[in-house]
């Protein structure tokens, strides 16, 4: 994205149309300038022997080699654990999770069957969920959630259903 700057586009004789150009510019994006569009570009279409053609959901492309993939998401996921402290609830949990599922990977070589022991959609989901966790957990660890609140909770903060 490019910034600009006010003052050196009133320089030079175009300077109102410059700037009005640097702010929509910047204002709105289509789908030719969206950096995002490579994520949602299909790296090639599925072999015809390949149990599915498409996901069926827009922007999520078959992924022919979902174990692999997946296996790579989890294992970055817990480089990013590791370096939460021990003690955490949300490393301790999520570990546990990720560690079952990886489990289910290596053992479950038929993808359809993996997708049905795992329950959260198909694999393709999965993988798009496994990156998402990625960014959580780096979130938690910028922000060191684990670490005790500045100032005593209000009474009932941690009571549920709220009454």
């Amino acid at each position: 994205m490019r910034y600009c700057l006010g003052s050196q586009m009133l320089r030079n004789s175009h300077g109102l149309r410059r700037v009005s150009e640097c702010v929509l510019q910047n204002a709105i994006r289509t789908m030719y300038d969206n950096p995002y569009i490579k994520t949602f570009k299909p790296k090639k279409p599925p072999s015809p022997t390949f149990h599915k053609e498409t996901t069926g959901l827009t922007g999520l492309f078959v992924d022919e080699h979902a174990h692999q993939n997946l296996l790579k998401e989890y294992g970055r996921l817990m480089k990013v654990l590791e370096q939460i402290p021990s003690h955490s609830s949300y490393r301790k949990y999520t570990e546990q999770l990720v560690k079952k599922r990886i489990a289910l990977v290596q053992k479950e070589p038929d993808i359809q069957k993996l997708e049905e022991r795992i329950g959260m959609g198909q694999i393709e989901e999965v993988i798009q969920q496994a990156k998402y966790e990625i960014l959580a957990a780096k979130e938690i660890l910028k922000s060191q959630a684990w670490e005790p609140l500045v100032e005593k909770a209000p009474e009932g903060q941690w009571n549920w259903p709220i009454v």
